[in-house]
């Protein structure tokens, strides 16, 4: 014989081993196992679809409303402010530990993050 059909017989009851269906149970414990974890992850994953939409997009809208009307009593804060100061942002006093430098920046007396509208400039008090 050749040596392919001596070796499809030796494995042929190998494969049979291998087999998805058994005749007691209709399906083996792996094909089973699988259809319950598809079940439960298609269940999970409408869940989830769920909470998304009717939980998560209703809070976001509710806190972008929240933070928007809060953005807007400040801004109107800070208006009403300007126009009892002369169209000028109040400034805090000059205490003497506001502002401290023991060494000066290398690009001035302001901070990196300088705001002219909303901070005073410390280099006009340097002038003076």
């Amino acid at each position: 014989m050749s040596s392919f059909r001596l070796l499809a017989r030796r494995t042929a009851p190998a494969l049979r081993r291998f087999s998805t269906e058994t005749p007691v149970a209709g399906k083996n414990a792996y094909l089973a196992n699988l259809e319950a974890v598809e079940h439960h992850a298609a269940e999970t994953t409408e869940l989830w679809r769920k909470i998304s939409n009717y939980v998560c997009l209703p809070a976001i809208a509710v806190c972008g409303a929240w933070v928007y009307n809060l953005e807007m009593e400040h801004k109107a804060h800070l208006e009403h402010e300007m126009a009892e100061n002369d169209g000028q942002y109040p400034f805090p006093p000059a205490y003497e530990y506001l502002s401290m430098r023991r060494k000066p920046f290398p690009w001035g007396p302001n901070s990196l993050f300088f705001n002219a509208e909303v901070q005073k400039n410390l280099a006009e008090d340097s002038e003076e």
